[in-house]
């Protein structure tokens, strides 16, 4: 029997604003937990964490033209989980004041941090309450950011970094025939973009770097118990420490649902015999690509005027034939919130979810701006969406994505129309 799916647009929201002055602020807090507390993903992993290796923090770039605002917020998390996402947007969008549209709320994805979990029923007593102040930071950051308000200009660029690979390695299954694990594939081209947005003030001081690149922040396993911003985190107090704390650095998490880092799943931070630590060393050279490529950034690349435009969907995608033991759930679409922003010529398209390299790629080659930056795990947390010449090859994305084979063209294609709508 043939089906036809079709997507919905649901939850519309947008907000447009005429070209003015562009003025940008930043403000950062630490988000380290202060108890033990159950870490994100991996199920194995049983035990409460045994301290902070490094310092999780919140990340805030607010930017306004003629009164109309955009928030961006990285946070040094796994993601929305256990439907934590509307619940922590409210409080920060009660605080500032901001439409639903104007705030990008994206976690890192690092697996060496909290669960966020709101339901006593469903996590820890101290995630509860870590999760609860969490909310309440994240406001206080964004209102921070935006009272930091004052004339800016930004320049976008772009440099490579090797520390991904995909990871859907194939390998002999028990009959003989091959299956899809989680390892490396090397030989597989990915997306190794590193953007770079560089914002400096009318004097020429630099005011703040926001950078995004495609990998899982899984450097560190489940047998790993120390609180890490991971690859991404690292990376962002690499470059803060390079400009001696006197920058924020918001960091972000490209499309990156089958790219892991080259060195992955690791047990702890590696010492041992003058060893460089795994999670150190690319993120070192993360954070570096990130300096070298700002440091390339002209004067005459510098914009001062911009049209600031946002939007928020909530799309709705088609959903993977249940098996009969999931009857209960008779759902035949799968959502996912889909926000951009428009800052002159530069896009942002944040995704609650886990999108395939692929997909990032295609959503940046089919916008209509000269710079499109995608961000996942932003605004929701809707699971892997792969592309649809995975369904075939299965393996655990596919396994445990909601989402039908094609719904990454109708993604793409719901995108590309939000960002015409924008231009």
């Amino acid at each position: 029997m043939k089906t036809t799916f079709v997507f919905l647009f649901a939850v519309a929201t947008t907000v447009v604003i005429s070209a003015g002055e562009l003025r940008g602020g930043f403000a950062r807090v630490d988000i380290s937990p202060a108890k033990p507390v159950n870490m994100a993903e991996y199920a194995s992993r049983t035990n409460l964490s045994q301290g902070v290796h490094d310092p999780l923090s919140a990340r805030a770039l607010a930017l306004e033209a003629d009164g109309k605002r955009v928030v961006i917020i990285s946070v040094d998390n796994l993601g929305w989980y256990n439907d934590t996402a509307e619940p922590t947007r409210e409080v920060i969008l009660k605080e500032t004041k901001l439409q639903p549209s104007e705030l990008l709320v994206a976690a890192i994805h690092t697996h060496s941090a909290p669960t966020l979990v709101l339901d006593p029923a469903k996590g820890h007593p101290d995630n509860i309450e870590y999760t609860r102040e969490l909310g309440q930071k994240l406001a206080t950051v964004a209102k921070q950011a935006l009272e930091n308000l004052a004339p800016i200009q930004i320049a976008f660029g772009v440099g490579y970094s090797p520390i991904g690979a995909n990871r859907r390695q194939v390998a002999p299954d028990t009959d003989g025939a091959t299956k899809i694990i989680l390892g490396r594939n090397p030989l597989t081209p990915i997306d190794r973009e590193v953007q770079v947005l560089k914002f400096t003030r009318n004097d020429g001081a630099l005011a703040g770097l926001l950078f995004d690149f495609p990998v899982h922040s899984t450097s560190l396993g489940p047998r790993n118990l120390m609180v890490s911003g991971d690859i991404h985190g690292l990376a962002a107090q690499f470059v803060e420490k390079h400009f001696e704390n006197k920058i924020v650095a918001p960091e972000f998490a490209g499309a990156s649902g089958n790219i892991d880092p080259w060195y992955r799943v690791l047990p702890r931070f590696n010492t041992d015999a003058n060893w460089i630590p795994e999670p150190i060393l690319m993120s070192a050279m993360l954070g570096e690509e990130v300096v070298a490529t700002a440091a390339q950034i002209g004067a005459r690349d510098l914009m001062t005027n911009a049209t600031i435009k946002t939007a928020i969907r909530t799309l709705k995608l088609p959903r993977k034939q249940r098996v009969q033991a999931e009857a209960a759930a008779t759902e035949s679409d799968a959502p996912i919130v889909v926000t951009v922003a428009a800052v002159g010529d530069t896009a942002f398209v944040g995704v609650g979810g886990e999108l395939f390299t692929e997909i990032g790629q295609a959503i940046k080659k089919t916008s209509p701006f000269a710079h499109t930056i995608v961000i996942t795990h932003c605004n929701g947390a809707a699971g892997y969406m792969p592309i649809a010449s995975a369904y075939p090859e299965g393996g655990y994305e596919v396994q445990s994505s909601a989402f039908a084979a094609g719904a990454d063209g109708e993604l793409v294609r719901a995108v590309h129309g939000m960002l015409t709508d924008l231009r």
